[in-house]
C-alpha cells in the first residue's frame, strides 16, 4: 500500500484502504464496501479470506462499475 492517490480512476484522494495490492480513498472504500455487500453475504465474508492476488481481481471487478463522473472531488482545504 505505497501508493500516493487512490487507486480509483480520476481521483487524487489520499489512500484510505487496501483494495488488493493497491489502496483507496475513504469515499471509494465505503462505495467497495456497498458494492460487495450487495453481491451477497457470501461474497463480503469470502473476501476476508481470499489471497491478494483474488482480491486484485475483485477489485478490478468493482472498479470497471465506477463511473468517471461519480468520482469524488477533492475535499477543499482549509
Amino acid at each position: 500500500m505505497l501508493d500516493s492517490t487512490c487507486c480509483a480512476p480520476n481521483c487524487l484522494e489520499k489512500p484510505y484502504a487496501p483494495a488488493g495490492t493497491r489502496s483507496i480513498c475513504k469515499d471509494h472504500f465505503l462505495n467497495f464496501l456497498t458494492w460487495r455487500r450487495r453481491r451477497g453475504a457470501r461474497m463480503f465474508h469470502t473476501y476476508a479470506g481470499m489471497t491478494m492476488e483474488e482480491r486484485d481481481t475483485i477489485a478490478a471487478e468493482w472498479m470497471k462499475t465506477i463511473r468517471m463522473d461519480e468520482a469524488p472531488a477533492p475535499a477543499p482545504k482549509l
